[in-house]
């Protein structure tokens, strides 16, 4: 079974040639990649987060293999599913699973159901891989959607993570998928976006969780970004670095309701 785009057309060109276009204007490799354990990258339309996740993407060595987690923006499917998919089609071409992978951590982690139920509509992955494929042609997939997890579920589901890619014999990145707060003004999104990144580079995922359930903090992909700060943390990552903050109203000039995009290495 492939699984076919929900978002190509919306939140990336559908045209094979205007998305390379794009992706060409928005990838910068001249500067050199580092070698990292994980990614955290924002998932809107490339118009209004393509920039942040454009400079992340080019900041970051791609390995064949990457473990993508982002969270169900809908109820369909199991609370912690692994796409069951021969290969997710892109208009770049299709994108074969790891499946080996995917049945190790499927095997391995309780929890962690096989559905495509979950997967179906969600764009919070699906906008990764154009990006991820023209920076590795040779690019293979595990992709994970997060329903409602408490802290405890997230650290130990990224902790076993973590301890199956440490005994991979491939490389394998992991990648965070998540917007910051949503639909509040420029300036209050800005405060509150601060407190959740400063947490995520003092490498505190629990602290990170914290303080955005206290502060309302509506960052859709927190419980993923948890859970592959702990698997990169298991794996030795110790720094979080920002590589570029910004927002929806610097795009289109409505400062009055914005969405935060956060763009970090863990290495």
């Amino acid at each position: 079974m492939i699984r076919q785009p929900a978002v190509a057309g919306s939140f990336y060109p559908a045209d094979p040639e205007e998305l390379s276009s794009q992706l060409d204007s928005l990838l910068n490799v001249g500067g050199g990649a580092d070698k990292v354990k994980g990614l955290i990258v924002p998932h809107a339309g490339y118009i209004y987060s393509g920039t942040v996740a454009g400079e992340v993407f080019s900041a970051a060595e791609i390995p064949q293999q990457v473990i993508l987690i982002g969270p169900k923006h809908h109820s369909f499917g199991a609370n912690i599913a692994v796409s069951g998919a021969d290969a997710w089609a892109t208009p770049l071409g299709n994108i074969p699973i790891t499946a080996p992978l995917r049945d190790k951590l499927a095997h391995t982690i309780l929890e962690l159901s096989v559905d495509d139920q979950a997967h179906r509509e969600e764009h919070s992955l699906e906008v990764m891989l154009p990006f991820l494929l023209r920076r590795q042609p040779e690019l293979q997939i595990v992709p994970i959607a997060l329903g409602q997890l408490s802290l405890t579920d997230c650290l130990q589901l990224g902790a076993e993570i973590g301890q199956i890619v440490n005994g991979w014999k491939e490389e394998v990145l992991l990648l965070a998928s998540t917007d910051m707060n949503h639909f509040s003004s420029a300036e209050t999104s800005e405060k509150l976006d601060s407190m959740a990144i400063d947490a995520m580079t003092a490498y505190n995922p629990q602290r990170l969780y914290q303080v955005v359930r206290e502060n309302r903090i509506s960052m859709c992909g927190v419980l993923p970004t948890v859970t592959v700060m702990q698997a990169a943390y298991t794996l030795g990552a110790r720094e979080c670095q920002l590589i570029r903050y910004a927002h929806s109203g610097q795009v289109n000039g409505d400062n009055s309701r914005v969405v935060g995009y956060a763009g970090l290495l863990l290495k």
